[in-house]
């Protein structure tokens, strides 16, 4: 994925009308912006805010908003000339106390002592050059959206709280300290409310974000007064880092300080979003532009958590597809729940490729509902690719191969030309295939026997693949496949028309042939498979299902 800087020389006028009717959603949102604008002009900046929890390690949908923000950012780009200044701002609120251990980090029992301290005061426990938890977290967030070339400005609550940055915003809460409660207040229940305050003290004794009632909130001093968990009474002013915000609060008065356009959020925050921009408005602020997304769920359909670790990480994605795949998969329908694990990625892959190879044919409308143009900022790059990625998947199984100079002997036998260095995406998806094959495809494999039926069809297939040349397209092979199933009464569909009248092939055909020969229930095309793997390697793999060498 491509930084938003190189955008402006691809603008053309054609691009810049086109966008004006868009439907994709990404100019939706920032047709947005541009009318919040409409009678007062444009700031000298206009800001995109992502935010960012590091109590646990970062995972997909955390990027998730990185990357469908960028998107918006380049909408809003090209629906202004370029004429306005953006910056995206991605901020990282590692100043909230460590509630509860995360599930997967090591020697967890380490870590108790440390339970309710700002995540940055936190010991790192993956050890290494960074000296907190807070800190560790962030820098893998900063690593991956690096590797994405994400053009952002990284915000650490620890910094922007301690260096003096919210001062002027904390001083304007002890000011505005009743508004606050009152709009609070009505959103919690009778026992949180006899004991809330939207300032959290860091205790100078212990260090831990304390959940305290004030005792004294002292606008004009700007400290505020309570009692330490020994009972002591304790004054401390609200700048320089002594306090932060309780996260409600937080959102609001971040937006206020910062002047905020644009800042997306999950589901679950949805009930909060008025709270949020309550509290912006009390604190003087305009609350941004909002996209509330739905959650990403995991294989079991529960929503993926950064402390259960549950759902995929960054770099599991990423160990097995390119990190387009990744993007396309964010870009898709973003308001509706979708299930993030391990199955959801070949499909990624394929459909990002199919989108690219459609791209050069599409006009400019075309084009700006087309994710890749949203996925690389307008400027994606050619599209060429010979062999999907399913279709390798199912060559790696076939063929035993887990060797890439192997895949590139059948790869290079059916597209001549081909090669690793004419077509290096390629050659990075068959090292993908064989790792995603090892640990997902293989396992779950289950070969069966054929019974009478099947082996005299696989037999008549057999031969009628021998009569074949042996550079026999990917056509001629299925034709000669569907002429075998069509002489089989089992394999019959006589809801369907062949070419000379009779019935035509049912879909359980194709399902016996991948239940015994490749040890799953679906597959790819028979005649563009066979074509790739070759028909003298398919015909033996045939015999070998006969002779049960394979069961």
């Amino acid at each position: 994925m491509t930084a938003s800087t190189p955008l402006s020389p691809g603008l053309t006028q054609a691009l810049t009308t086109a966008a004006q009717t868009s439907k994709a959603w990404p100019f939706e949102e920032a047709r947005k912006i541009i009318k919040r604008y409409e009678k007062t002009g444009y700031p000298a900046e206009v800001l995109f805010e992502t935010g960012y929890g590091p109590s646990g390690l970062p995972h997909i949908g955390t990027f998730g908003e990185v990357a469908r923000t960028t998107m918006v950012r380049n909408a809003f780009r090209v629906l202004t000339g370029d004429t306005v200044s953006t910056r995206l701002l991605c901020f990282s609120d590692d100043m909230d106390g460590m509630r509860k251990i995360p599930e997967n980090v090591p020697d967890r029992k380490a870590l108790e002592p440390y339970l309710h301290m700002p995540l940055t005061v936190v010991p790192n426990p993956f050890g290494g050059e960074h000296p907190s938890f807070g800190h560790h977290n962030n820098a893998m967030l900063r690593r991956f959206l690096d590797t994405f070339g994400f053009d952002y400005e990284f915000a650490s609550a620890t910094d922007y709280y301690k260096s003096g940055r919210f001062d002027d915003i904390l001083l304007r809460v002890a000011e505005r300290y009743d508004a606050i409660m009152d709009i609070m207040l009505p959103t919690l229940g009778e026992e949180r409310r006899a004991t809330y305050s939207p300032f959290l003290p860091i205790s100078p004794k212990t260090g831990r974000v304390l959940y305290v009632p004030m005792k004294a909130v002292d606008a004009a001093n700007g400290t505020i007064t309570y009692l330490d968990e020994d009972g002591e009474e304790i004054t401390q002013r609200v700048t320089g880092g002594q306090v932060k915000l309780q996260w409600k609060p937080d959102f609001g008065a971040r937006w206020a300080a910062l002047g905020v356009d644009f800042e997306m959020f999950g589901k679950d925050h949805g009930p909060n979003m008025m709270v949020y921009d309550a509290i912006c408005k009390a604190l003087g602020g305009r609350p941004p532009e909002h996209f509330v997304y739905e959650l990403f769920l995991d294989d079991k359909g529960e929503k993926i958590s950064k402390s259960k670790g549950n759902g995929l990480t960054i770099d599991e994605w990423l160990a097995y597809a390119p990190t387009e795949s990744l993007a396309l998969y964010m870009f898709q329908k973003p308001r509706t729940a979708k299930r993030l694990y391990f199955d959801v990625i070949p499909r990624a892959v394929d459909e990002y490729f199919t989108f690219l190879s459609a791209y050069e044919r599409q006009d400019e409308a075309n084009r700006l509902a087309n994710p890749v143009w949203h996925i690389h900022g307008g400027n994606p790059p050619a599209g060429d690719m010979p062999v999907s990625f399913a279709m390798l998947l199912n060559l790696v199984s076939a063929s035993n191969a887990h060797d890439k100079d192997v895949l590139w002997g059948f790869i290079s036998r059916y597209a001549p030309g081909v090669t690793a260095q004419t077509h290096p995406k390629l050659d990075e998806l068959v090292g993908y295939a064989i790792r995603y094959f090892d640990d997902f495809v293989l396992p779950a494999k289950t070969f069966r026997s054929p019974d009478a039926v099947e082996r005299a069809a696989l037999e008549t297939l057999e031969a009628s693949l021998g009569t074949l040349p042996a550079d026999a397209d990917g056509a001629a092979i299925q034709d000669a496949a569907l002429d075998v199933a069509r002489g089989i009464e089992r394999y019959q569909d006589h809801k369907k028309t062949s070419p000379d009248g009779g019935p035509g092939v049912s879909v359980a055909f194709f399902q016996m042939i991948y239940e015994v020969l490749l040890g799953q229930e679906r597959g790819p095309r028979f005649g563009s498979f066979t074509a790739l793997y070759g028909i003298a390697e398919m015909r033996a793999l045939i015999r070998k299902a006969l002779n049960g060498e394979l069961a």
